[in-house]
């Protein structure tokens, strides 16, 4: 879908807040990919540290707000913009996780992320005229959730509260609180209390 020109006037980063399409024409587009690079600068060093309270500065920068002193990330983390990345308290992220972020990334207090998550809020539309074009919808993951490794967190979805993602899953819907779901796609393998 094309954003039409009188929608050029409105910064990118705003757009992508209320969930509008970005076309691969977009005047503003460069500044998508500068916010990349900046990011990438900051990640180069963060993923090198072993020092705990560096990455969480160094983060801290990535995402433009603090990342409390409970929360664990065990590096390599890879992130694509950082700004639209908002973490709780007690958080902890293990290795090689993937975080695209430019829909927007909750993930709320107590929860734990296993190695190789991919959380991807971006997208391309289906129709082949469109698909360079950029769609996006947030992630939400909700307090004491686990997400287990491997698993995909798909565009728009929210992981409810104390829910469990089994290892591979890739998720394309909401999961509800207190459940656990697994499979290509997830589905609701039980609930649990």
């Amino acid at each position: 879908m094309k954003t039409s020109d009188h929608s050029y006037q409105e910064d990118i980063f705003e757009r992508l807040k209320k969930e509008k399409n970005i076309s691969s024409d977009d005047p503003q587009g460069y500044r998508l990919r500068e916010a990349s690079f900046a990011t990438k600068a900051l990640l180069v060093p963060m993923n090198n540290s072993a020092d705990p309270k560096e990455i969480r500065d160094l983060l801290s920068q990535i995402t433009g707000s603090a990342i409390d002193e409970s929360t664990t990330i065990f590096t390599p983390l890879y992130i694509n913009y950082g700004r639209n990345i908002k973490l709780g308290k007690n958080v902890f992220i293990n290795f090689d996780c993937v975080f695209l972020d430019l829909g927007g990334i909750i993930i709320e207090d107590h929860v734990l992320i296993a190695p190789k998550v991919s959380l991807l809020t971006e997208g391309h539309p289906i129709e082949a005229e469109n698909r360079q074009s950029l769609t996006v919808a947030p992630i939400h993951i909700k307090k004491n959730a686990w997400i287990g490794a491997n698993a995909t967190i798909l565009p728009g979805v929210t992981i409810g509260k104390n829910a469990v993602v089994a290892a591979g899953s890739i998720v394309n819907k909401n999961v509800p609180d207190n459940t656990i779901v697994g499979g290509i796609p997830a589905k609701i393998i039980k609930n649990i209390s």
